[in-house]
C-alpha cells in the first residue's frame, strides 16, 4: 500500500523519492537473537466476581481459566467454577511465565500463596485476563501475555472481550521474538566501586524490563517490548538497539537522501516514523510536499539525537519525527522530549530554526511548510564512530557556518554534557574520581600527581562527585563549541610529589602525605616508627617492617 502510494506521485519529487525509498536496500540482521516463550493456554482472569462468571465460558477453547475475585461479594455466589478471593495480589512475569502471589481469603489462615499451585497444580499461569478498573501490574507497556481492559466504556470492553476470545486460544504454544538489545556492561555508567551513577536507562523503560542490583544494570528480555527508549538514553552506548544495529539504520538515511539527490529531487525533509503508524503516514502522504521522505522504524525511539543531527548533514533540510499522541506511553513521551529538547537548544543556540528538528501531527498535514535550503552542503560520506563521535562531527559542522558561531552554550541539567569543577585547595589528589569515571573522561597524569579532564568524554553521569571524599568536585552541565578544547586533556588540579624519606623516590601528592600525617599522628597506632612510615613509599615500607620484625620478634603485632 505505502510503496502503490509513492509511485502515484508523477512530478519529480515523488518520483525521486519513490526511487530512494523502495530502491534502496536496507542492511537487516538475517538472523536476529531471539527469545523464546511456552505457553500451555492456562489463563487466570482478575477481576469482580460476577465480571469473571459473565466472561469465564467464553474461554473454555483454552487449557484451563481460574478466577480470581478482587470484590468480597464471593461467597454467597454459586457457580460451577472455582473462585478465588483475594483484595491483595501480585502478577510478575510474562506469556507462559506469570507469577501470581495473593493471600486466599478463603482459607483458614489466608497466607500469601502461589495461587497457580493451588489451582491448576503449576508454578504459574500463561496467560492473564486483568479486568480490574486500574491494573495489577504498573507498567505502561505490560508484558506479552497480559492483557488489562483497564476504565474502558462497557461497548468497548465488550469490544475488546470479543477480541480476546478469539485471539486467546492463539496464544498457546511456542513463541519467539526478537532480542532488541545489546547490553555491554563495560561501558556502563551505572554504578563503579560502590558509587551510584546513570540511572536513565532504567528511567526511560516503559516496560519495566530494566533493573538494577546497585552494581550493574539487568535486561529482562522477556519483559522488553523493544521500543528502544533505553538505547537512546544510554549516553556511553552500553545499552544499544540491536533490529536493526542503528549505524544499519544511519546508513540507510544517507543512501536514500544520497539517492533521493541522485534522481533529481530537491529539498527534502525526512519522516521518521514507526511502523505502527503506517497507515496514518499513508493518508498524510496524500496532502504533504512529495519531497517528504518517510522512513519507517520498529519504534520512534529506537534513534535519537545523533541519527537527526547526521540527517541534517545528510542533506535533509527537516526531520520531522511523526508521533501519534493518542498512543504514545508517558516514559516514551519524557524520553522523546527531553532530546529533542536537547537538540533544539543545540539548533537554537547555532542561531537556525529549532522547528528544523520538531515533533510532527498528522492533523497537520496538509498546512505542513517544508524548509527549502539546506543547513549545511550535505556531507558525502556516512559518518561512523559511537553516537556521541557522530553527534560532536555534525555539530563542529554546522558551527563553521553559524550565524552565531557560540562558544559556550547551557544545557538542561540531565544532559549528558558538561564538565567540573574542583576546588584545588582541598582536593588531595587521592584519585578516588579517577577510580569510578567510565569513560576516563577525569584521568591521572601519569608521571607525576595531577588530575586532568577531557570534556568531550564526560557525560554528567555524578560519580566523581559522589565518590570524592573531600567533597570538592561539581558537576557544570553545559556545552563547549571549542573542539580543540572540548577534546584537549585539562588540567584540573597538579602539586608537588611527596618523596620517601628512605629512598628519594616520589611516590603521592604532598598534600596528602601531609594530611594523613596530621590525621593519624595521635592515633595509638601511629606512634613512633609507624608515622614516620607515611612518609614512605610502598616498597621502603615494607621493608622497613619487615626489618624491625627480624630485630624484634615480639614487635609483630605493635607493627
Amino acid at each position: 500500500m505505502l510503496k502503490s502510494t509513492l509511485n502515484a506521485f508523477t512530478d519529480i519529487n515523488g518520483v525521486a523519492r519513490a526511487a530512494a525509498i523502495t530502491g534502496t536496500v536496507e542492511l537487516a540482521n538475517l538472523i536476529p537473537p531471539t527469545v523464546t516463550y511456552e505457553s500451555r493456554g492456562n489463563l487466570l482472569i482478575i477481576g469482580e466476581a460476577q465480571q469473571l462468571l459473565n466472561v469465564a465460558d467464553q474461554f473454555s477453547a483454552l487449557n484451563s481459566v481460574t478466577l480470581l475475585a478482587t470484590d468480597s461479594n464471593t461467597l454467597d455466589i454459586k457457580t460451577a467454577h472455582t473462585l478465588y478471593y483475594s483484595q491483595t495480589v501480585t502478577v510478575k512475569g510474562y506469556l507462559g511465565a506469570f507469577d501470581v502471589h495473593c493471600p486466599i481469603e478463603h482459607e483458614t489462615n489466608a497466607l500469601e500463596t502461589n495461587l497457580a499451585k493451588i489451582a491448576i497444580g503449576r508454578q504459574c499461569f500463561d496467560i492473564v485476563l486483568d479486568m480490574t478498573a486500574t491494573g495489577v501490574i504498573n507498567v505502561e507497556i505490560p508484558a506479552a501475555g497480559y492483557y488489562a481492559l483497564g476504565q474502558r466504556s462497557e461497548a468497548q470492553i465488550s469490544a475488546k472481550l470479543a477480541a480476546l476470545v478469539e485471539d486467546l486460544p492463539a496464544m498457546i504454544g511456542t513463541f519467539d521474538k526478537p532480542k532488541y538489545f545489546r547490553l555491554n556492561p563495560d561501558l556502563c555508567a551505572h554504578s563503579s566501586r560502590g558509587v551510584k551513577g546513570c540511572d536513565r536507562c532504567i528511567d526511560a523503560c516503559p516496560a519495566g524490563a530494566l533493573s538494577s542490583d546497585g552494581v550493574a544494570i539487568a535486561i529482562d528480555p522477556y519483559l522488553c517490548q523493544g521500543v528502544g527508549t533505553c538505547a537512546t538514553a544510554c549516553p556511553t552506548e552500553a545499552i544499544s538497539y540491536a533490529l536493526p544495529d542503528p549505524q544499519i539504520t544511519q546508513n540507510f538515511v544517507h543512501s536514500v537522501l544520497a539517492r533521493y539527490k541522485q534522481e533529481g529531487g530537491q529539498a527534502p525533509t525526512l519522516l521518521l516514523y514507526g511502523e505502527r503508524d503506517t497507515a496514518a503516514v499513508i493518508k498524510a502522504l496524500a496532502v504533504l510536499p512529495s519531497s517528504v521522505i518517510t522512513i519507517a522504524l520498529e519504534e520512534l525511539a529506537t534513534v535519537g539525537i545523533d541519527t537527526w543531527f547526521s540527517a541534517l548533514a545528510y542533506g535533509a533540510h527537516q526531520v520531522l519525527l511523526a508521533t501519534n499522541t493518542t498512543y504514545i506511553p508517558a516514559t516514551i513521551d519524557a524520553v522523546l522530549t527531553n532530546e529533542l529538547a536537547i537538540a533544539q537548544n543545540f539548533l537554537t543556540e547555532l542561531g537556525y530554526e529549532s522547528d528544523r528538528i520538531c515533533l510532527f501531527d498528522f492533523a497537520d498535514s496538509a498546512n505542513f511548510k517544508a524548509y527549502e535550503s539546506a543547513l549545511i552542503t550535505p556531507i558525502e560520506t556516512a559518518l561512523t564512530g559511537t553516537k556521541r563521535e557522530k553527534l560532536f562531527t555534525v555539530l563542529e559542522t554546522l558551527n563553521q557556518s553559524s550565524p552565531l558561531q557560540p562558544t559556550h552554550s547551557t544545557v538542561a541539567a540531565n544532559a549528558p554534557y558538561g564538565s567540573v569543577t574542583c576546588k584545588t585547595d582541598d582536593c588531595t589528589l587521592c584519585m578516588s574520581c579517577v577510580a569510578v569515571c567510565p569513560t576516563r573522561a577525569l584521568h591521572a597524569i601519569g608521571d607525576r600527581p595531577g588530575l586532568l579532564f577531557v570534556e568531550q568524554d564526560c557525560i554528567q553521569c555524578g560519580m566523581c562527585e559522589t565518590a570524592c571524599p573531600e567533597k570538592v568536585i561539581t558537576l557544570e552541565a553545559g556545552f563547549n563549541w571549542d573542539w580543540q578544547a572540548r577534546k584537549a586533556d585539562k588540567l584540573v588540579h597538579e602539586e608537588p610529589a611527596a618523596c620517601c624519606i628512605s629512598c628519594g623516590k616520589p611516590f603521592a601528592p604532598a598534600s596528602m602525605v601531609k594530611m594523613l600525617t596530621e590525621k593519624l599522628q595521635r592515633h595509638s597506632h601511629f606512634q613512633g616508627e609507624a608515622i614516620r612510615r607515611l612518609s614512605m613509599c610502598e616498597d621502603c615500607r615494607v621493608r622497613d617492617i619487615f626489618e624491625k620484625m627480624e630485630q624484634d620478634p615480639q614487635s609483630q603485632a605493635r607493627l
